[in-house]
């Protein structure tokens, strides 16, 4: 008899506290049954968070998802390296100019010059064909003065000579090749590319891939150029070498020294 007084007031307390807890769950509250959740739970087997249980709910990390949406919207977000004029990696120096040649691949893809981010030529201008693509392009203030195609498997090599014969002192000449740029080639082209700068001309064949880049009245020879041989052992398309890609930037002269 000793004991109902105690078991009693037990038996109220736990009464008050089941009756507390139903109370905070119908007025939508989590608190009670978090607290709950605690005391049934052991530490080595804490609660699971799950979607839609409100507080317990653990926020997605998307730049740490590993697949699904979740990763593909963290590489779409990823931030792309910073490309300057004409795609290059890095910026130019005061009075120098951005330029980027693309040779042709084999005789499918047309070749591309771009100079200060302007596509001087390319396919999509519809401006470049078979032979040697040629851009000529003031040397001060980097304006395009006249850009043109030549064939040279099956055109006439005279018109390439006087389009660069009388070139004036300090003008830019970007060349890029297309298919086979050296057939019609005679001594007399290939003289005036090696005053241009050229350190290749005098040896190139036929369907060699080529870019160059040179100018009237220099003294040393041009270091923009690159120039690979037609090969059976290291062509990479059957019966023409890789494409070519040069870049870089290009002082511009002065107006007193042209």
């Amino acid at each position: 008899m000793r004991l109902a007084g105690p078991l009693r007031v037990v038996a109220i307390i736990l009464t008050a506290g089941l009756t507390w807890i139903l109370v905070s769950l119908l007025l939508g509250t989590q608190s009670g049954f978090s607290r709950l959740q605690q005391l049934l739970s052991s530490p080595e087997n804490p609660p699971t968070a799950v979607s839609g249980w409100g507080s317990s709910v653990m926020p997605l990390q998307v730049s740490a998802a590993p697949s699904g949406r979740g990763g593909a919207r963290s590489r779409h977000n990823k931030p792309r390296p910073r490309r300057y004029k004409c795609g290059l990696p890095r910026p130019c120096p005061e009075l120098h100019l951005a330029f980027r040649l693309v040779s042709g691949a084999a005789n499918v893809i047309g070749p591309k010059i771009c100079l200060e981010d302007k596509m001087l030529m390319s396919s999509v201008k519809n401006n470049v064909g078979r032979g040697l693509n040629i851009a000529l392009v003031n040397g001060v203030n980097g304006e395009l003065i006249d850009a043109k195609f030549f064939d040279m498997w099956a055109g006439d090599v005279n018109e390439l000579l006087k389009f660069i014969r009388t070139l004036h002192e300090g003008t830019l000449v970007f060349v890029a090749s297309y298919d086979d740029p050296a057939t019609k080639m005679n001594e007399e082209t290939r003289r005036i590319f090696s005053e241009l700068g050229s350190s290749v001309a005098k040896e190139l064949g036929f369907r060699d891939s080529w870019v160059f880049v040179g100018a009237k009245g220099v003294q040393d020879k041009s270091p923009f150029e690159q120039h690979t041989k037609n090969s059976k052992s290291s062509n990479k398309y059957e019966g023409w070498p890789e494409a070519l890609e040069m870049e870089g930037c290009i002082p511009q002269r002065t107006a007193d020294v042209q």
